[in-house]
């Protein structure tokens, strides 16, 4: 696979109605969107690093989508056509500094925060897909495509009418319940069924 170089990382936040409310939140009414910077990413077998700033580092293993053509007011149609492929992610967060902070830049956007595994063909049936994270080797979160509030299509066109997504580009689409916090010596994995992995171990950042 050619390295992944997005220009953008585009993500979903609380598109599992579970998750939502394990972090007691409502469901959004629409897609609920942020960035992560491409400094945060990671593959497989690489260190994630917990930042001294922050006492509860959390994984979220989702379903990550690498865009293959421009999408700009894409409809549905043409926004599943644009999918170039599908990628295990870890969208790993300072869940404290996501609550103390007005915006999440800095909760989402720590190096080593975004680990990606190898991008697979997308299925001609995209509810077909299952996200699931391990720690330890302990399953800890299990999600599936039906279960995301807005689906990748939707997701897609809603993001490219605020602003363009390019060739490249990497969508998270949101982290089903069952979120905890990472610790020094841990090694999480999140696999999509069949598709894609990756897998990193945990490491202070002192």
């Amino acid at each position: 696979m050619p390295p992944l170089q997005p220009s953008k990382i585009v993500c979903v936040g609380r598109n599992y109605a579970a998750h939502a409310r394990e972090l007691g939140n409502d469901v959004p009414s629409e897609p609920l969107i942020f960035l992560k910077p491409p400094s945060s990413l990671i593959r497989t077998g690489e260190s994630i690093r917990l930042p001294t700033v922050s006492k509860q580092v959390e994984y979220e293993g989702e379903i990550g989508v690498v865009i293959g053509s421009r999408l700009r007011r894409a409809g549905l149609a043409e926004a599943r056509s644009a999918i170039a492929g599908i990628v295990a992610a870890n969208d790993v967060t300072a869940r404290d500094l996501q609550k103390s902070d007005s915006q999440w830049t800095r909760a989402k956007g720590f190096d080593t925060f975004c680990a990606v595994g190898e991008m697979a063909a997308a299925p001609a049936d995209l509810a077909s897909l299952v996200v699931r994270t391990r720690v330890n080797g302990k399953v800890r979160q299990e999600g599936r495509y039906t279960k995301l509030v807005f689906d990748i299509p939707a997701v897609l066109v809603y993001i490219s009418a605020v602003m363009t997504l390019e060739a490249g580009d990497l969508v998270l689409t949101g982290t089903p319940e069952g979120v905890g916090t990472l610790h020094p010596g841990d090694v999480v994995e999140v696999e999509i069924d069949g598709l894609s992995r990756v897998s990193n171990p945990v490491i202070s950042d002192s």
